[in-house]
């Protein structure tokens, strides 16, 4: 009896946690995430372990017949993340690419049709401009619980569709440069202080909805902040002191910024009731200490 390629693709990929019930499923799924990958994959052996494959004394896929205890025990060599095509190592699901939890080291090469990355509770370190060049359909990314220390301040610049990113339980002291598509953007839980952001760093973005830094080292509101934003959360910094004109526009008391309903500034070393004229504008009081 012959062991068909079927089969023993699914017996190699097993220890990868990857079951593959047919070669041509195996080729839809390679066309579909990685249209540039070589046509060798189309033959199969490519993906096919080195040292069962190169066996010259056996044809490429015809095995004595063996008991499936040995077949089982054959020496199969791992593939490293580097090797895998990333829609084999991660779940693919139409746009969206699953990274989660596989001790990733670095961004894996992403399919250029991704429009949603996450890759949370890996352990990548830094972020380089080249992990998202040309991903002009990527909308949001996810990084949460890495060990990121560092993020090229152009990494996320040149995605015009980008929306949302989450970089929150890093170790980032440093906010990159954002584009002006954002709506929504989650630092919290990391090192950045009073030179970690840039100046005017959320002024452009119109669409800004949702800024949350809370937990990091912060001494200040980071103003001007967009009409747009509905939600500010900055607890647990050090924030000391707030102006008047942090969130109102004092040469226009007719000013009213319907949307910013959600300001969390509880857990800082500052008191709100020191500053009455700077919510006046407010559709509500900010949460923090009034005492």
């Amino acid at each position: 009896m012959l062991l068909t390629p079927e089969t023993y693709l699914y017996l190699s990929f097993k220890c990868h946690k990857l079951i593959v019930n047919t070669a041509k499923t195996l080729r839809q799924t390679v066309s579909c995430c990685l249209p540039d990958v070589p046509s060798c994959v189309h033959d199969l052996t490519c993906i096919l372990t080195p040292n069962l494959v190169s066996n010259k004394r056996r044809s490429r896929f015809h095995l004595q017949q063996k008991p499936l205890k040995r077949v089982l025990a054959l020496s199969v060599s791992p593939m490293s993340h580097s090797n895998m095509p990333t829609c084999l190592l991660c779940t693919c699901l139409g746009g969206s690419v699953y990274c989660d939890d596989l001790s990733l080291d670095s961004v894996p090469p992403l399919p250029k049709h991704t429009t949603h990355f996450y890759a949370r509770y890996n352990r990548i370190r830094k972020i380089n401009k080249s992990d998202f060049a040309s991903m002009n359909k990527l909308k949001r990314i996810d990084l949460t619980s890495n060990e990121i220390t560092s993020i090229e301040d152009r990494a996320f610049m040149g995605l015009p569709e980008l929306e949302e990113v989450v970089i929150r339980e890093n170790h980032i002291s440093q906010l990159p440069s954002f584009p002006e598509t954002m709506t929504l953007i989650d630092a919290s839980h990391n090192n950045i202080g009073s030179k970690g952001i840039h100046r005017e760093a959320f002024k452009d973005m119109t669409g800004l909805l949702y800024l949350y830094l809370t937990d990091n080292h912060i001494d200040y509101i980071p103003v001007p902040l967009p009409n747009s934003l509905r939600s500010l959360h900055l607890q647990r910094n050090n924030i000391q002191m707030m102006h008047e004109d942090t969130f109102c526009n004092l040469k226009d008391f007719s000013y009213i910024r319907n949307a910013l309903e959600d300001i969390r500034l509880d857990g800082n070393p500052i008191n709100l009731s020191r500053t009455p004229q700077a919510y006046i504008c407010l559709p509500r009081i900010p949460i923090g200490d009034l005492i």
